[in-house]
C-alpha cells in the first residue's frame, strides 16, 4: 500500500467515524423500524451513513439472505438487512458480504464469529412443543455453533445461550408453524 493509500482509508476512517457520531444524535428518526443486519454492519447510524448503496453484499451472498430495504424506509433506505425467519445466515467463514463491501459499513470481523451477534433469538414457551413435554431438539441439533448458543435444559427444553448469533437456523427448522423461535433486532427504537 502507498502512503496515498493510507491516508485515504485513514480519512476515510474517521469520516465514517465522526459520522457515525453525529448521526447516533438523530438515533431512531434514521429508520421508524429496527433492522437485523448482516455480519460485520457497523450501529445502525453508522452504516447508514457509510451504505454508499451500491449492491455489492446482496450477490456475494451464496444464499442470499441479503435484501435490500426499499425507497419508503427513510434515510436506511437502499441499506442491506437480513430476515432470518425467512433466510438463515448460513454464518461464512469468509463473510463474503462484508468482503464484498466497498465502504466500512460492513467490516470483516477481526475475530470471525466470535462475539458477533446478528439478531436476539426468543423463544415462545406457549408456542413450543417441548414445553409441553414432547420431545423434539430440532432447534440445538441445526445450530451453527452449537451448545454455546443453544442447548436443551434437563427437561429437553431449549435454552439461549451467549454464543447465539441470531442467525435464524433454529427459526426455519421448528417444527411449529409458527415458528417458536423468533428473531429480533440486537437495536430495538426507542
Amino acid at each position: 500500500m502507498s502512503d496515498a493509500t493510507d491516508r485515504r482509508a485513514f480519512f476515510a476512517r474517521g469520516f465514517v467515524r465522526a459520522v457515525e457520531r453525529a448521526a447516533s444524535i438523530v438515533g431512531h428518526r434514521l429508520s421508524p423500524i429496527p433492522h437485523v443486519r448482516p455480519p460485520g454492519a457497523l450501529p445502525e447510524a453508522g452504516l447508514v451513513a457509510a451504505c454508499s448503496r451500491c449492491g455489492q453484499c446482496g450477490p456475494a451472498c451464496p444464499v442470499g439472505a441479503i435484501t435490500f430495504l426499499p425507497p419508503d424506509a427513510g434515510l436506511a433506505a437502499g441499506t442491506p438487512v437480513l430476515h432470518p425467519e425467512i433466510t438463515a445466515c448460513i454464518m461464512c467463514a469468509d463473510v463474503p458480504c462484508a468482503a464484498a463491501c466497498p465502504t466500512d459499513a460492513l467490516e470483516l470481523p477481526e475475530s470471525g464469529w466470535q462475539g458477533l451477534q446478528l439478531a436476539l433469538l426468543d423463544i415462545d414457551a406457549e408456542r413450543c412443543i417441548t414445553f409441553r413435554d414432547v420431545s423434539c431438539g430440532v432447534c440445538a441439533r441445526v445450530c451453527p455453533v452449537g451448545e454455546l448458543a443453544l442447548t436443551l435444559d434437563a427437561r429437553g427444553r431449549p435454552v439461549v445461550g451467549e454464543s447465539c448469533t441470531g442467525c435464524g437456523a433454529c427459526v426455519k427448522a421448528c417444527v411449529t408453524a409458527p415458528s417458536s423461535m423468533r428473531i429480533r433486532p440486537v437495536q430495538e427504537v426507542a
